[in-house]
């Protein structure tokens, strides 16, 4: 029973951390922390050039000479000519669902991405998480996107 009231503080204390309610971020900023898992580091798409998937077909690292922010996060940029292309049109540029995984959001998950795992589908960017993920994603993409624009925005609000 001693051992109960010494460690009931501290079991109540995570529980309200634990049921806070709080949105996910709108950008996927997820980043390797450690052993543990993920962590956000405020930059997008892991730092990489998003306008190059467009202009070059190949994922291509930003540098952080060339960053902007925007909704919330730092988008970095291989030239300024990328960077101006993304300033005047950001939408064109930055990935579907805030760049995370775009099968993981069809089948109800927000989770990081890997740069080199991509599609460009109707002049729009997808990424993924693994290889695994994306061979899925490709099975039925127009099912796929038909699935995670339904339930993005709710996505974020859950998390």
């Amino acid at each position: 029973m001693y051992h109960w009231i010494r460690i009931l503080p501290i079991i109540l204390l995570l529980a309200a951390f634990m049921g806070s309610a709080s949105a996910a971020e709108p950008i996927n900023t997820l980043e390797r922390s450690g052993l543990w898992g993920y962590e956000p580091s405020g930059v997008a798409v892991r730092g990489y050039d998003t306008v190059a998937y467009f202009t070059q077909g190949k994922p291509t690292e930003g540098k952080e000479a060339f960053e902007t922010e925007w909704r919330g996060a730092k988008w970095r940029f291989a030239s300024q000519e990328h960077l101006d292309l993304f300033v005047t049109n950001p939408d064109k540029y930055a990935p579907q669902y805030g760049g995370y995984c775009a099968y993981g959001v069809a089948i109800g998950s927000l989770v990081k991405i890997e740069p080199d795992l991509w599609d460009i589908i109707d002049g729009k960017l997808y990424l993924n998480y693994d290889e695994d993920l994306q061979e899925k994603w490709r099975v039925d993409i127009p099912g796929h996107i038909v699935k995670a624009n339904k339930i993005f925005d709710q996505l974020l609000m859950e998390q």
